[in-house]
């Protein structure tokens, strides 16, 4: 299992649990925990046992956004990192979400500070779960910076475009709360139960069937921006298929038996 000095990675059950570790920065972006992010994304995908990620933050916060010191790495270890994004320039952007789509669910499990690119990543998850006093914001127009982690793009897709655009030009910071209610989150819990919010719904994806999973989030993301005569198209391409598998088989036969399926990924 991967991971690096700031990025854990462990197992429940079926879920792959990536942590921002940098607890004394906020979990700001470093180098190593972006090559330990990219390579995480990777280690769910490849892994058939894995069903789902949760995206987490260490303690107490999610990510404060990039440290551009840190980015620049220092040291042997630093080399070796800088190494790695010098073999593929666009390791960060992957790393973030921005230019990398894992097939498995990402749930994200946020407590604390989410602001910056912390929010930036957060637009690359699928599920949102933060506890009440978390804190999410783009600030980058305030240190006359840009969004460039893709807020622009994404940010008024997921949410209505006039609070896109009070996000994106105020720079100003938002509640849980208030998260919740322009629909950037899907969950406020308490505090400190975030993670286990997010375990929970990781657990009720680990239990359907992995390939309809993931040809459902697959077709989710590559319509989004079809008409619906061409999304329809390609929701039936994409979907028809899942019906001839043998773990659809075992669905029915599992609901027709009143017992919980064995899916086999076939």
């Amino acid at each position: 299992m991967g991971g690096t000095e700031h990025l854990t990675v462990q197992r429940e059950g079926a879920t792959l649990v990536l942590t921002l570790n940098r607890p004394d920065a906020r979990n700001a972006l470093s180098l190593a925990m972006l090559v330990g992010l990219y390579d995480g994304w990777l280690e769910a995908d490849a892994d058939d046992s894995v069903r789902s990620i949760v995206l987490t933050g260490a303690g107490g916060a999610f990510c404060a956004g990039m440290d551009l010191k840190a980015l620049a790495g220092d040291g042997m270890q630093g080399q070796r990192y800088r190494d790695r994004l010098k073999a593929d320039p666009d390791l960060h952007w992957k790393a973030m979400l921005r230019h990398h789509r894992p097939r498995k669910p990402v749930i994200a499990a946020v407590e604390g500070h989410c602001v910056a690119g912390g929010t930036e990543i957060l637009q690359g998850t699928d599920i949102r779960v933060a506890g009440e006093s978390a804190t999410f914001g783009l600030f980058e127009v305030r240190r006359g910076l840009f969004p460039i982690g893709g807020s622009t793009v994404r940010l008024q897709r997921q949410i209505p475009h006039t609070h896109a655009l009070e996000m994106l030009l105020t720079g100003r910071p938002y509640s849980a709360r208030e998260a919740a209610g322009i629909g950037l989150i899907g969950h406020v819990v308490p505090d400190g139960t975030a993670l286990a919010g997010a375990l929970e719904i990781a657990e009720q994806i680990n239990a359907c069937g992995p390939l309809a999973v993931e040809a459902v989030k697959a077709s989710v993301y590559e319509t989004a921006e079809m008409t619906e005569t061409d999304g329809l198209a390609a929701e039936l391409a994409r979907g028809w298929p899942v019906f001839d598998t043998a773990d659809a088989k075992e669905g029915a036969r599992a609901f027709a038996e009143k017992r919980p399926p064995v899916y086999k990924r076939a």
